[in-house]
């Protein structure tokens, strides 16, 4: 992986900061690392990769939050509209730390808002402040469910108008079972747009034969490693990640 991302030209990250896209359209794929390999090939003409320090494929570590009750995870679960996540999230190469809500509106479009943070302690007033600004639910509601890792890979196309986030090695450790997950060779790829703007990425996709597919890391890890939680309208998108794992080995032809 390290060899193929290496022909990529590189973006820092101060010329990422006109690559936001706070308010987006978000699309997820879900596919396996040999399709992924195949991708990279086929992209690397159209987009720079993030470069920090001469690091490409950078650590991620996330905690989610939910109320005691999940009642978080069961509104993403029932589609309701203007559902949120609320999570800390370690950007471990950059040393960064920021609490982050998520919230999705009834036109598909995510808004997000951060702030910078050294700790996940939310008797902190900035930190309550902060959620009693932007979140639906109260700070003493919260507690810590689920802790993941991964490896992203992050692509921005040479217009700078998105960014296409590819995640790997992702590991769930759920903080209430004490249960945990590996995914293995599951690549989760996320194509982020500030609108409907043309995207050199789709076809690539298409001709792989990867096809949108959603998965809420949150949402996916909780009804894998709790047994006690109601996961039916989950139900076939688990299945369609045994299925695809199924098949981990094999690379579309193209």
């Amino acid at each position: 992986m390290d060899k193929i991302i290496a022909a990529f030209p590189p973006i820092t990250l101060a010329e990422m900061s006109s690559v936001k896209l706070m308010n987006r359209t978000d699309t997820k794929f879900v596919t396996t690392l040999p399709a992924l390999r195949a991708l990279l090939s086929m992209a690397h003409t159209d987009y720079y990769v993030q470069d920090i320090g001469g690091e490409r494929n950078m650590l991620y570590d996330t905690t989610y939050f939910d109320t005691t009750d999940y009642g978080m995870f069961m509104e993403h679960q029932h589609g309701h509209t203007g559902r949120q996540k609320i999570r800390f999230r370690t950007y471990v190469s950059s040393h960064l730390q920021f609490m982050e809500i998520k919230t999705k509106n009834n036109h598909g479009r995510t808004k997000k808002k951060r702030i910078e943070v050294s700790d996940m302690d939310l008797g902190d007033e900035t930190k309550r402040t902060f959620i009693g600004q932007h979140l639906h639910y109260g700070a003493d509601t919260l507690q810590p469910h689920m802790h993941n890792f991964f490896r992203r890979i992050t692509l921005v196309n040479r217009a700078k108008t998105e960014r296409l986030t590819i995640d790997t090695d992702l590991e769930f450790h759920n903080l209430v079972t004490g249960h945990d997950r590996h995914m293995g060779p599951l690549v989760i790829i996320e194509l982020k747009r500030d609108g409907l703007v043309p995207s050199p990425v789709l076809a690539m996709l298409r001709q792989l034969r990867i096809h949108p597919h959603g998965f809420s890391k949150y949402c996916m890890g909780a009804a894998m490693t709790n047994d006690t939680l109601q996961v039916n309208l989950f139900k076939q998108k688990l299945r369609d990640v045994d299925k695809i794992l199924l098949h981990a080995t094999t690379v579309p032809n193209v």
